[in-house]
Formats: structure tokens, sequence, C-alpha cells
């Protein structure tokens, strides 16, 4: 199979890239003062061109329900271009991660309730399932959720809930009698408390969300571990095409410096051992990129291919990213290390989202056990061979 972009798809890249790029989003100073662990608020104006304008909020919801309609690879193509541009915004939260989440719930009610307002972006809203110990996968969260008069109440607590503090409505996964279920919270609910946490990634605001008693509608019926399994390949998709755009920017900047920065007479690109690291990030980065756009041309699909892929995808490309940023800061060299340069927000970004959604070596051991018992039904990669 081809892992280079349609003309579709090469068309949706050149449009985010060239609005991006108009904003100066990669060129723009860090957050204000010299405070790293400061969240950086989205912009509500380039929101509402993300959502109006250009409609990429819709991107992945049905027509029937205002959006576009479009997969899991278009998604990808988007992310990794906000990833290379480190767009604050809760563009992630409410589309790939809410978004993905009613998608699959098999909710018709939920979804013509919601998806219109994240489809114009009217609605911001995020997944509330990473437990107080940093647990991104668990079949017994600590939320419980019991019956009430006309719906159901939540009572625990959720934390590193992307853009949490901001979000209109929360979907939160709880244990329930029959079950795993998600249900629906929005900002305004009594009994809900958010707060923010101070995060490694001032980009990526996180909180803490906490639930005393709290009226939520449950989305779907019965044990919802089975399409929240299939949420989480999907996430792991959607932040490996984001780590290939920040690995990649990465990349961009230590050549552009290594062009012009010059030591003893000539650009320190000229000096083999710069040229050797450049030429190593060239390489991790395109592998990165492969295996990114494969999960994003297989997740969602049935099977343990798609979570096999998503799941290498997220390994590699985590690592990756983090070796970009830390190489990108050692051939700046001295302004590298400064609060000033954005270098620094890279590597921010890379070891955060590394750890935010389950570690590399959890990756693999999750791996190892889903090959264990399985086969891929054709190669992990293009050209590749079966294990």
């Amino acid at each position: 199979m081809s892992l280079s972009l349609d003309e579709g798809q090469e068309e949706l890249r050149r449009l985010v890239r060239g609005f991006l790029d108009d904003k100066a989003m990669m060129h723009r100073p860090p957050p204000s003062g010299t405070r790293p662990e400061e969240p950086e608020e989205y912009d509500g104006d380039i929101w509402r061109q993300l959502s109006g304008e250009l409609g990429l909020t819709g991107l992945t919801v049905p027509e029937r329900y205002g959006g576009i309609g479009l997969g899991p690879a278009e998604l990808g193509v988007v992310l990794e271009e906000m990833g290379r541009a480190l767009c604050p915004s809760p563009y992630f939260a409410t589309v790939a991660l809410a978004g993905q989440t009613l998608a699959r719930c098999g909710d018709a009610a939920a979804q013509e309730r919601w998806l219109p307002g994240i489809a114009s972006g009217t609605l911001t809203a995020t997944l509330a399932t990473t437990e107080p110990d940093g647990s991104w996968e668990t079949d017994v969260p600590t939320t419980t959720a019991e019956p009430r008069a006309g719906g159901w109440s939540l009572t625990g607590t959720k934390s590193y809930v992307v853009d949490g503090h901001t979000a209109g409505l929360l979907l939160v996964t709880a244990r329930c009698p029959d079950g795993v279920g998600v249900f629906a919270v929005p900002d305004t609910a009594p009994g809900l408390t958010r707060t923010v946490l101070g995060a490694l990634d001032p980009t990526r605001p996180l909180a803490r969300i906490r639930l005393d008693a709290t009226p939520a509608t449950r989305i779907g019926t019965g044990d919802a571990s089975e399409p929240l399994a299939a949420v989480r390949d999907l996430v792991r998709a959607a932040v490996a095409a984001e780590q290939v755009g920040g690995a990649a920017a990465c990349l961009d900047m230590a050549v552009a410096h290594a062009r012009t920065r010059e030591q003893f007479g000539r650009p320190i690109g000229s000096f083999q051992a710069v040229k050797h690291k450049c030429a190593q990030l060239l390489v991790e980065v395109e592998c990165a990129r492969s295996a990114a756009r494969f999960a994003g041309s297989v997740v969602g699909t049935p099977g343990t291919e798609a979570a096999i892929a998503a799941g290498v995808a997220r390994a590699y490309c985590s690592e990756a990213f983090t070796h970009a940023a830390k190489e990108n800061i050692q051939i700046h060299g001295g302004i590298g290390f400064t609060w000033e340069h954005r270098a620094h927000l890279y590597l921010r970004r890379a070891k955060s989202s590394e750890l935010l959604f389950g570690t590399p070596r959890e990756e693999r051991a999750r791996l190892a056990q889903l090959t264990r018992t399985t086969r891929p039904t054709r190669p992990i990669a293009a050209g590749g061979t079966r294990p």
C-alpha cells in the first residue's frame, strides 16, 4: 500500500499549514513571561477560524450531523500540521478525544445532541478517563456511577484531562453495575470541580476533574470496554501523527540553524558531527511518518491489525519526537537552552505526549501481549514482511 498523501489529503495539508503559517504559529514568541509551567490559553479567534472558515472541527463528524465525514487518515494530516506548529487549541481534545468517543458509542441520541456542536465549533469537549495514578488504560475505573432519578450520579476523580478546565462537555468513564460506562457531564453540572494542573507542556493544559455526586447522562448501553478500546487505538494514531509534526519541525529548525550559524568561518552544518545528527533525524522522522500514516489508514477497522499498528506508531513516534527535540536543542547550542527560544517548548511537548497516554514501554508490553496469540493479516509497514 502507498503511504503517500492522495490529492485531497495533500490539499488539506497545504490548507492547514498555510493557515498556521499565516498566523505565525511556528514563529510566535513563547508564552507570556518566562514561566513555562503556566498554560498557554488558546486564541478564540483562531479557534473560530479553524471551525468556521476551515471547517476542521467537523472533519470526522458524519455529514448528517453537519460535518465532512472524513476518517482517521485525514485527521492525522491535520494533527501532524498542528503538532508542527504546537498550535494551542482544544482541537485535539474536542475532535480526537471526545468526537471519536461519541462517534463510536453507538448512541444516536447522544450523537444528535452533541456532534453538531462539535462540528460547528460552538462546543468544546474532552474525554476524562485517566486515573489519578496516571493510568490511561484500565478495566476498573475508580470513579463510580450510581443510578438516580432521571439519570446517573458520578463520584470520583480524573486526572491529566486534556483541556479539562475549559471544555463545555466532559465525557467521563466510570464503573457502573454492568461494567464500564461513558457519561456526559456539562461544565455547569453541580458537584463538578475543575483544577488546572501545573504541566510540563504549557501549550497543552491539563486539569484534574473532581465529581461529587455529579449528575450525568449515560452514553450508550452495556459495557463500553470494547468501544473504548477502539477509541484508545484511534487516540494512539492521532498522538503519533501529532508527534511526527513536532519531530519534523525540530528537524527543520535544526537544519535551518545549521545552515546559517557559523563557527571558525564556516556553517556548522558543514561539520561531520552535525551532518550525522541531521541525517539521523531525517531517517527517524520519515520512519515515524510512515508508521503514523499506516496506523491512520487501518485504525478503526475490526481486528487486531489496527491495535498493533497504532501501538507501533505510538511507541516509535514518541521516542523519535523526544530524540528530535533533544538534538534540536543540541544543534542550536547555547540559545537552544534559553526560555526565549521555542526549542524547549518542543521538548516539553515531546515528553508530555510521550507520557500522557501510556509510555513506549507500556505500549511494547501491550504489543507483546497482542502478538502472542495473533498475527497481522498483512505487513505492518509498506513493503515489509510479516513477522
